[in-house]
């Protein structure tokens, strides 16, 4: 048997319905587009408040790449900080209510860095089992032990923390978590962080935005709790927080805030920031303008909230089993990956684009639909998903599948 064989192996995935595909769009992204020639209504975007094609973010974009050119020539350490760049991260860091704020090219470059200048050999690191791959990645390049606790189980971490008797511990958690949409608590997270002097890396991807006052995010969306347990203090020196700017920002790239000493400790020891080129400084001016637009967005983050309420109350699936979310995250978890790529194939057909989700990304046996929506989408997109859905569920057959009823 060959060591390399690269159509036995794609052969191997496509019986086990774990091939991947591509999807071309062919237009701005946005609730109604054109794929691979043909019109659909995408359910798959994290553009969650409808800001990835918004005129006066493409035209912020336009003037900067006018004035200031496309590339920046070098990595930050070197000569590629601009100052949009340092005017962005400044922006960053008050948005957010963090003294400082470091940019990254993406959120997966940003976990990397974090994780990795945090600890290393003979540190450990505590990491929720339903993270994401860019965490769990981090994790293992690091070298710290890495312990893994039941998904969002706060005795289960507690436990682990107390057996631990390393000096340096981290917790590591996604804010909003990105397969199943349900929200860590990060106000026990913290607490838990104070009482085994553990550092608190937080991943808001999918929460910043969306979530918390003016849209925030997830911390401060638990801001009443970190006060009422008397947590401000820790939050400004044990918690490093994470956010990408390509999702409900609608640009690209990401940042990492928290206190001025342990940004300046990042920028001298996180490797993905020192060693790449900076990104364009007409992707600051971009994301300057979404922070503007996200800062005055409650009538976008409204209408989302309204939205997940009736996609929650009007899908009432039998043989498939949506999962209880207030996010913009709707997981529709179907079992079995045949059934999932077929559910997905047969929405497609009607002009419908949810993807389909499976192994490695959600566990063995966990495969699902991940409805996302957005604050672009309207009421009649999602009641036409909905009938869709309880259509197919018809079709498939109402038997169980095993998920469990909501």
């Amino acid at each position: 048997m060959k060591a390399f064989d690269f159509a036995r192996d794609l052969d191997t995935l496509r019986t086990q319905g774990l091939l991947r595909q591509r999807k071309v769009a062919e237009s701005a992204c946005a609730p109604e587009l054109t794929v691979d020639g043909k019109p659909v209504v995408a359910f798959c975007s994290n553009d969650y408040l409808g800001l990835a094609a918004h005129e006066e973010i493409s035209s912020a974009l336009s003037a900067a790449a006018g004035e200031h050119g496309v590339g920046s020539g070098a990595s930050h350490l070197i000569s590629g900080h601009h100052q949009l760049h340092a005017k962005l991260e400044d922006r960053l860091a008050t948005f957010v209510g963090a003294e400082r704020a470091l940019s990254f090219s993406t959120g997966y470059m940003a976990n990397l860095a974090v994780i990795t200048a945090l600890c290393g050999r003979g540190d450990a690191v505590f990491s929720d089992r339903l993270n994401h791959a860019s965490l769990i990645d981090a994790c293992r390049l690091s070298r710290a032990a890495i312990h893994r606790y039941a998904h969002r189980d706060i005795n289960d971490l507690e436990s682990q923390l107390a057996s631990s008797d390393v000096a340096r511990k981290v917790v590591v958690t996604d804010a909003v978590f990105s397969m199943d949409g349900d929200i860590a608590p990060l106000p026990e997270l913290l607490r838990l962080c104070e009482e085994h002097d553990a550092m608190l890396v937080v991943d808001d991807a999918h929460g910043f935005g969306v979530l918390g006052e003016n849209g925030r995010g997830s911390l401060s969306h638990h801001r009443a709790a970190f006060r009422q347990g008397g947590l401000d203090g820790a939050l400004a020196s044990r918690l490093v927080y994470m956010a990408t700017l390509g999702k409900a920002a609608g640009v690209a790239g990401a940042f990492v805030a928290g206190s001025t000493d342990m940004i300046e400790w990042l920028l001298q020891k996180g490797r993905t920031y020192i060693f790449t080129t900076a990104a364009p400084p007409a992707l600051a001016a971009a994301a300057l303008k979404a922070i503007e637009l996200i800062e005055r967005g409650g009538d976008r983050r409204a209408h989302l909230n309204h939205l997940v309420d009736r996609f929650q109350t009007t899908f009432r699936p039998r043989r498939w089993t949506l999962m209880e979310s207030v996010t913009a995250v709707q997981p529709v978890v179907i079992g079995s990956n045949d059934e999932t790529v077929k559910l997905a194939d047969t929405l497609m057909a009607q002009g419908i684009w949810v993807p389909a989700i499976r192994p490695p990304t959600v566990p063995d046996g966990s495969a699902r639909l991940r409805i996302s929506l957005s604050a672009a989408h309207t009421e009649s997109q999602l009641d036409r998903l909905v009938d869709a859905l309880h259509a197919a569920e018809s079709g498939f057959g109402q038997a169980r599948t095993g998920t469990g009823d909501r």
